[in-house]
């Protein structure tokens, strides 16, 4: 879980640890299910071309699956398939009463509209959590999305598990995006904090961020945040994931996050490390988003 680092004052968050706790709580209740209805939840994982990165990172997802007890249903299609042959395999894959997620492998070829497919998935089977309607519940107050963006959702449970109150909590994303930055700022908001984005075009961001409880790096820039950039003791949840040159490897680089780690973790009360932090937590509330569409699905109660 929260491991204390004992030569530093931040405590390290291993995502590593809680999502293997995930894993364990989801295939618990997966054998219920399948114990009590005869049924399991069924993944389908749509993947187009033959990109070495999207079939790594769909590979881990069967291997996940696997872990749960999830049924994994594998779609490769080639890279010069129509677009409309790929809406009607998601149309195929919304008809199927076995499948209870549907997941679009990002990103498609170039003569693919990536947002017409993925509204095309039915909002029931959304594992994603990116379907228009989902995204605009969760923007709204007093609504629930059917399914929460698997990154941004990851994020929250570090904290949650890591005995981080938000509530009423200073908290600044960095970042954007539609995939985290955005989504994980409406989610801090919904839980009550007081949310500031930062961006590309805001004027002295280390003066925003200085004045964080709670810091979400979502820039997609290596070691942006320095140290004395962060408020002591702030929480500070790294989704960057960047390549950088190292000699001293054998493949010729190491992956280092949108925080400076080793100026942070002297200065930062919680810190997750990149690897090791946010990534395994995208791949287990995506488990969770599939596990909870098939008890929506079976009539149970959540």
């Amino acid at each position: 879980m929260a491991t204390p680092i004992t030569d530093s004052q931040a405590t390290i968050i291993d995502g590593k640890a809680i999502a293997q706790s995930i894993h364990q709580e989801i295939s618990n209740e997966v054998r219920n299910l399948s114990q009590t209805y005869g049924k399991v939840p069924g993944l389908a994982v749509i993947i187009v071309g033959d990109r070495k990165d999207s079939q790594t990172y769909v590979n881990m997802k069967r291997k996940a699956c696997g872990e749960v007890g999830i049924r994994s249903v594998h779609v490769e299609l080639p890279n010069d398939i129509s677009e409309d042959e790929l809406i009607g395999k998601v149309h195929e894959l919304n008809a199927d009463p076995d499948v209870h997620g549907i997941l679009v492998q990002l990103p498609l070829p170039k003569h693919i509209n990536e947002e017409k497919v993925l509204s095309e998935i039915n909002i029931e089977k959304d594992v994603d959590g990116f379907h228009p309607l989902n995204i605009g519940k969760l923007a709204m107050k007093g609504r629930e999305p059917l399914f929460l963006p698997c990154t941004p959702k990851g994020c929250l449970e570090l904290l949650s598990r890591s005995g981080v109150s938000i509530k009423g909590k200073q908290a600044v994303v960095v970042g954007r995006s539609n995939i985290v930055g955005l989504p994980v700022a409406l989610l801090l908001l919904k839980a009550d904090a007081t949310v500031t984005i930062v961006h590309s075009h805001t004027r002295d961001p280390e003066s925003i961020i200085r004045e964080a409880d709670i810091i979400i790096a979502a820039a997609g820039q290596a070691m942006m945040i320095k140290g004395d950039w962060i408020k002591p003791g702030a929480a500070v949840i790294d989704v960057g994931t960047n390549a950088v040159s190292d000699p001293s490897r054998k493949s010729g680089y190491r992956l280092v996050g949108d925080v400076d780690f080793e100026e942070a973790r002297k200065v930062a009360g919680y810190l997750t490390p990149v690897p090791g932090g946010v990534g395994p937590m995208t791949v287990a509330m995506l488990l969770k988003n599939t596990l909870d569409g098939a008890k929506r699905n079976i009539g149970q109660q959540q």
